[in-house]
């Protein structure tokens, strides 16, 4: 008997259907990948199944037992654990506080029984292999640990079907690695996973099935071992799916960032010259410097050691606002913490860098903002209904579109790009790269982080490679592949 049935679901927001007559089956102890573009209805599915949202049709049947109309609470207690991507976790508390949060442990009295609930959180802990102090801060937890941590609090209270919701986005390969040893752990005790992601490698090594939608209908489903990547991206993308290199060779100018001996937290002695027009890929394992790199070149962190010359002269960066000053743009890691103003509609989020710059100069020109944004609109092809629109409305490549646009706002002439298609799928991906090929094609200065060396291919001019904090290779572009990459980033060479 199949631990969830869902069919015929239909659902609509405002007279657009959402989801098509859909339906998706899941065994009881397997991986289920769960795959489409960005706005194909998957998380409109989850949220169905987790009661955020009434289906309009549809019968859903979970452990044997009919579905009615269903709220949070109750598929919770009926064992559904949903794992987001961005972190549903209170920085202000503790971390045994988030895992308990309304579920506490209390004395006979009503008093908080604190110290139980510590060695339950430490036992679980150390069961899973996860090292993390049940008494910390969360804000000061890495982004891997919150990652872990969220995973770890839905396995407290034994769920029967666990969605992991591009899990890996945060963790390093060893952190993946060992997140799959748990999942497999846990699948031959018989728990269930529902697994979104957009990483086919992951996709193919963890899943057992999978199912593809496609515009909010049901495409496919079958087993992992019947299929190959290449065949699943044309399900989930269709006739337009093209897996050819985007990769152009182009002239570049002058010298316009020149880093020498440049030291600060996380990385040292880094020297890097990169010329006007330039496509630089950074990579290597979380943690080696790459990103920590890009934070003190856009301020955020300050330099210990070392020189940083933009056009030829020194400077010293102190603070973002002065980084953007010397037109500098970066567009960090994590969307949710780092870029979404999430009260602000699409027109806000996307001007607000600009009159940070110029804030006590001019006022807000509303009309010549729209006409700004239209302008962008169509050059970075952002699909959006209005500029008043939320900014939450979108789909992940979408919201990354409205953040590249924010930069441009402010003539930034050089870009740090920190893990841009994080969370986005393979249509959505491909249209950033082609994106990032047309702005070096325009004069505009590329630093692209990322762990998918593909991604890297496709794009860079050159590849630099961090161990340990500092730079271990430069790969020029024919030079650059996934085994090459690894074989740097893991000082095997």
């Amino acid at each position: 008997m199949s631990l969830l049935k869902m069919n015929g679901i239909t659902k609509s927001f405002n007279g657009v259907t959402v989801l098509k007559d859909v339906q998706l089956t899941i065994e009881r102890g397997e991986v289920h990948a769960l795959l489409g573009e960005n706005g194909a209805g998957k998380s409109t599915l989850m949220n169905v199944l987790t009661g955020v949202f009434p289906r309009d049709a549809g019968s859903i049947e979970f452990d044997g037992k009919e579905v009615g109309a269903v709220t949070i609470s109750q598929s919770e207690a009926m064992g559904i654990a949903f794992v987001h991507q961005e972190l549903n976790l209170f920085n202000d508390l503790k971390v045994y506080e988030n895992i308990f949060l309304g579920k506490e442990y209390c004395n006979k009295i009503g008093k908080l029984n604190k110290r139980r609930m510590i060695a339950e959180a430490r036992k679980l802990f150390e069961e899973l292999g996860v090292d993390i102090d049940p008494a910390e801060l969360v804000e000061s937890l890495k982004t891997s640990q919150k990652q872990l941590l969220e995973i770890s609090k839905a396995l407290f209270f034994d769920a029967k079907l666990l969605i992991l919701d591009e899990p890996t986005t945060s963790l390093n390969n060893d952190e993946v690695a060992h997140l799959f040893h748990i999942v497999n752990i846990l699948k031959k005790k018989g728990t269930s996973f529902i697994f979104i992601s957009h990483k086919m490698p992951e996709i193919f090594e963890l899943s057992d099935s999978y199912t593809v939608f496609r515009n909010g209908s049901f495409i496919a489903t079958g087993k992992i071992a019947d299929t190959d990547p290449e065949s699943v991206t044309k399900l989930m993308v269709g006739e337009s799916y093209s897996n050819a290199d985007v990769y152009q060779k182009r002239e570049t100018g002058e010298t316009i960032l020149e880093l020498d001996g440049f030291s600060g937290p996380g990385f040292y002695n880094v020297s890097l010259s990169v010329n006007k027009g330039q496509i630089i890929g950074l990579t290597g394992l979380q943690g080696s410097g790459s990103s920590e790199l890009m934070q003190c070149i856009f301020g955020s962190t300050h330099a210990t050691e070392g020189t940083i010359k933009l056009y030829g002269k020194e400077v010293k960066i102190h603070s973002i606002h002065e980084a953007m000053k010397s037109k500098i743009a970066m567009l960090a890691s994590n969307r949710k913490e780092n870029s979404v103003i999430p009260d602000m509609n699409l027109l806000e989020n996307m001007y607000l860098s600009e009159h940070t710059l110029s804030a006590g100069r001019l006022p807000i020109h509303k009309k010549k903002e729209k006409e700004k944004f239209e302008k962008y609109r169509a050059l970075l092809n952002i699909k959006a209904q209005s500029p008043e629109s939320s900014i939450l409305s979108l789909s992940g490549g979408n919201q990354q579109k409205v953040f590249i646009a924010r930069w441009l706002n402010t003539d930034a002439e050089i870009l740090l790009l920190d893990n841009p298609t994080q969370g986005i799928d393979v249509g959505a991906k491909a249209e950033i790269y082609k994106l990032i090929l047309e702005l070096a094609k325009s004069g505009k200065t590329i630093l692209i982080n990322t762990l998918e060396i593909p991604e890297i291919q496709k794009v860079a001019d050159y590849c630099v490679v961090f161990y340990n904090g500092t730079i271990i290779k430069k790969l020029n572009h024919n030079e650059i592949d996934e085994t090459t990459v690894m074989l740097y980033s893991t000082n095997a060479i």
